[in-house]
């Protein structure tokens, strides 16, 4: 059981490393996304 909890743990550091070194490539993905869809669509929603 102690060995799941290492691997979690383990697995969990790698994620976070990740997101940390590429956090804002990530970040500058779904802006450019989000851009795409406001200039397909300007129409307010509400």
């Amino acid at each position: 059981m102690v060995e799941y909890a290492l691997i979690l743990v383990l697995v969990s550091i790698v994620v976070i490393v990740i997101l940390l070194t590429m956090g804002q490539q990530i970040q500058n993905v779904f802006s450019n996304i989000e851009i795409a869809m406001v200039a397909w669509n300007p129409e307010p929603q509400g």
